[in-house]
């Protein structure tokens, strides 16, 4: 197999980038499979902030990047910066610093906030003022203003052996599965992967959901088997979950790679067929409309050809692990685009609570990405486990404002912000 990506990549490197993306479009995918729900972002509230003593000057005019602008600003722009509880990102904030404490200039900020221990609020507060620049992040166009969405950590209910109850599986990546990362023959395609299985001499697209659930996808890869057709679906969705056993045990899966096929939403094809209302196309709608239409749930799974494969993960890790490789915090940690937001940075998010004008304004980390979270100002809120995380996670749509926070001596000049 080790072979055959050698000569796979023997054979892209011989070829000018544009060629290669003309080739693989349908086949490069992002990490995660979330959907993009269709909404109309509603008005941010703005609140006022005092401004802090030890605010850095901003410069005179905003930094282009490809796709994105970085505005360095005060503190005292934050809304609501000073309301916060920032004390509460700090936990989150020593889990990127395991990521990223050994580069600079991560390094020496992370070895501050270790010193620190546990601050109080204050303290906390005063840290980030004295370590981080604030970046207002735009598109390049010179939008502020994008959109906020919500995912979480689900429950299932599964078995390590199939059933008439159990007869979903959750699959393992396949052996057959080829990652090539198209950077390693293209440095300027960063981001870009192609993902297939070699058939004979060529390398072909990947089975798509339909094809992989009528067996063509080699098995023994099965992690366990589920009771319920859409829960599966959104574990693939949110991208990681925890499942019950009928054993009794409780087991957490993760995401680990997926089949390379372009993701679409169900939600917009119930939409577009006129099955569901659009204010209705949140995940608690889509289940409800399966729960009443079984012997259609087949047909409008398969819409979306995009597949999630999983790995069982450690039961004593605090929370899922996010795309920087760390546990995610319940509502501190955030989903957003690699491309313009460095993975692990604190992150200010300027929103509201779902269906409410009551400001949600509070700082968080960038810990993870997902496949729907296009764009600069982008975001995906994580909310935890269990029900009444994945009640806000379903209704949050909202407008969204956003900060990046970059330690000093942070490379922002003409290029992509990189980690």
């Amino acid at each position: 197999m080790n072979d055959r990506r050698g000569k796979l990549h023997a054979l892209l490197s011989q070829l000018p980038p544009c060629a290669v993306l003309l080739l693989v479009t349908a086949c490069a995918a992002p990490p995660l499979s979330r959907p993009t729900p269709p909404a109309t972002p509603v008005a941010v509230p703005a609140v006022k902030t005092v401004p802090s003593s030890t605010d850095p000057a901003p410069p005179a005019a905003p930094v282009s990047t490809s796709g994105a602008t970085f505005r360095a600003v005060s503190f005292s722009e934050l809304p609501g910066w000073t309301l916060d509880n920032v004390q509460e990102s700090w936990a989150a904030l020593l889990a990127s610093c395991v990521s990223l404490g050994t580069r600079e200039p991560w390094s020496a900020t992370c070895a501050s906030a270790r010193r620190l221990g546990i601050p109080g609020t204050d303290v906390a507060r005063l840290f980030f003022e004295q370590h981080f620049t604030p970046y207002q992040i735009a598109s390049s166009e010179g939008g502020s203003q994008g959109l906020i969405t919500g995912y979480y950590e689900p429950m299932l209910q599964g078995s390590r052996k199939p059933s008439a109850k159990y007869r979903h599986a959750v699959y393992g990546v396949p052996e057959d599965l080829i990652v090539v990362e198209l950077a390693d023959v293209h440095p300027e395609l960063r981001n870009v992967r192609v993902r297939g299985r070699i058939e004979g001499r060529k390398l072909m697209p990947y089975p798509d959901r339909a094809q992989i659930e009528s067996g063509q996808a080699p098995r023994g890869r099965e992690i366990v088997w589920v009771d319920d057709a859409i829960d599966l679906f959104f574990l693939q969705i949110q991208g990681s979950g925890r499942i019950v056993l009928d054993s009794g045990e409780t087991i957490r899966v993760g995401y680990a790679d997926q089949n390379g096929r372009p993701y679409r939403s169900i939600g917009r094809v119930l939409v577009d067929r006129g099955d569901l209302p659009l204010e209705q196309a949140s995940m608690q709608g889509i289940k409800a409309w399966a729960r009443r239409n079984p012997e259609q749930l087949n047909d409008l799974l398969n819409s979306n050809p995009s597949y999630v494969f999983f790995r069982e993960l450690p039961a004593r890790l605090n929370g899922p692990l996010g795309a920087l490789g760390v546990p995610l915090t319940a509502g501190r940690s955030i989903a957003i685009d690699p491309r313009h937001v460095p993975l692990g940075a604190p992150v200010f998010v300027a929103t509201t609570w779902p269906n409410s004008p009551k400001p949600l304004n509070r700082l968080m980390l960038a810990q993870d990405t997902g496949g729907a979270i296009r764009g600069a100002v982008r975001a995906d809120f994580f909310w935890g486990y269990g029900d009444a995380a994945g009640r806000e996670a379903g209704r949050m749509k909202q407008a969204l404002r956003m900060w990046v926070l970059l330690p000093h001596g942070y490379p922002v000049p003409g290029g992509v912000a990189h980690q």
